[in-house]
């Protein structure tokens, strides 16, 4: 039976809303945390590996058990207790006082899931075994948020994070993260396990709402066919209708000019006054940092959107992406398109929405 829910995960900036004079302890705490996480990520993989791979290590005979189960529940198991937990005590026996538990335990069952999926490439020597880096994003489980409030004063949404006083920052905000944030505390949606990701300076909550998937009068025997074209971004048709959602000229147009403008800008970054050195040279090329990864991402959410609206409009309950491998083909073949075009990207956003209005996606 088909899942009535679905997650959505939200990027939003938090601050510590604490004192100046306070807040560098926290963000201490913070950095302890997250060294902690990348230290016991690497164990906990390592550990998963060896005990799955012990049997090719020592060359066991077949009289020697190595099942990988508890020894109180199988007769031929190695552990003294569950798989589950081996990895879970190693890292609390190592990171004790040093870190909460509860962050060790859901990083635990994240890796562990992860490693089951990828189990069979690892045995094959189809995958490399992962490597967790410093940068690892901080496991926020639900029991470590408290107090989630919003205050009129400060006008923002306040918690408790890890015992650590924090505040959203939303900025302009021309997403949903508000009203996420105030369907969260009117209870409408549900709050799962989250990450904090802590990045140049500044604190990232990577929040996970579950929420019902929208209720739309969809007909499963009305079809709707799009396709990724190389002239409109999209181009769509159901019941009769057809439209075609941007075009070549209006996504292109924007994105070659900022490249443009970043050449130029790297082109004269030789003559500017140097000041204090590389970073005053570089302060315009900061200013364009990352300029055209966000206006694309902003615009296959708009060509995305506009063609889940077009399928609601038209009843329609099935939506086909036809003729993509030709597609994708044909752009491989074309360096230029391949770098402009972003295939991929638009899929992945097509995917998430068809799934939250409950629209069935078929790629052809």
């Amino acid at each position: 039976m088909e899942k009535s829910t679905m997650t959505l995960t939200r990027k939003i900036q938090l601050l510590i809303d604490l004192p100046a004079h306070e807040q560098k302890e926290m963000w201490e705490k913070l950095c302890r945390y997250q060294n902690r996480c990348f230290r016991a990520a690497n164990f906990i993989v390592s550990h998963l590996y060896v005990q799955e791979m012990i049997k090719d290590f020592f060359y066991l005979t077949e009289d020697i058990r190595y099942k990988l189960a508890d020894v109180n529940k199988e007769e031929m198991g190695m552990f003294n207790r569950s798989k589950t937990n081996t990895t879970a005590r190693m890292v609390f026996d190592r990171f004790k006082g040093e870190i909460p538990t509860d962050i060790l335990g859901s990083l635990n069952n994240t890796i562990q899931s992860t490693f089951s999926k990828n189990k069979a490439d690892y045995q094959q020597g189809t995958k490399s075994l992962r490597n967790f880096k410093k940068d690892i994003p901080i496991p926020l489980p639900v029991k470590c948020i408290s107090r989630m409030r919003y205050d009129p004063e400060k006008k923002a949404f306040c918690f408790n994070m890890f015992a650590v006083p924090v505040k959203t920052y939303l900025g302009k905000d021309y997403s949903d993260k508000r009203l996420v944030m105030e369907r969260l505390l009117r209870g409408e949606i549900k709050l799962c396990t989250s990450q904090v990701q802590l990045k140049a300076g500044k604190i990232f909550w990577l929040a996970v709402f579950e929420f019902e998937k929208e209720n739309h009068l969809l007909k499963p025997g009305i079809i709707a066919e799009a396709s990724l074209s190389l002239e409109h971004p999209i181009v769509a048709k159901a019941n009769n209708v057809r439209i075609n959602i941007g075009s070549k000229e209006e996504f292109l147009y924007r994105r070659l000019a900022i490249q443009a403008r970043q050449k130029r800008v790297q082109a004269g970054m030789a003559y500017a006054r140097s000041g204090k050195g590389a970073k005053r040279k570089q302060k315009a090329l900061y200013k364009t940092e990352n300029l055209e990864s966000r206006y694309v991402s902003h615009r296959l959410h708009v060509y995305s959107r506009q063609l889940i609206d077009f399928c609601i409009r038209q009843q329609a309950g099935t939506l086909i992406l036809k003729n993509q491998e030709d597609r994708i083909g044909i752009a491989k073949e074309q360096e230029f398109v391949l770098r402009n075009w972003s295939y991929y990207e638009l899929q992945a956003k097509i995917r998430y929405k068809a799934e939250k209005a409950g629209i069935e996606l078929i790629i052809g």
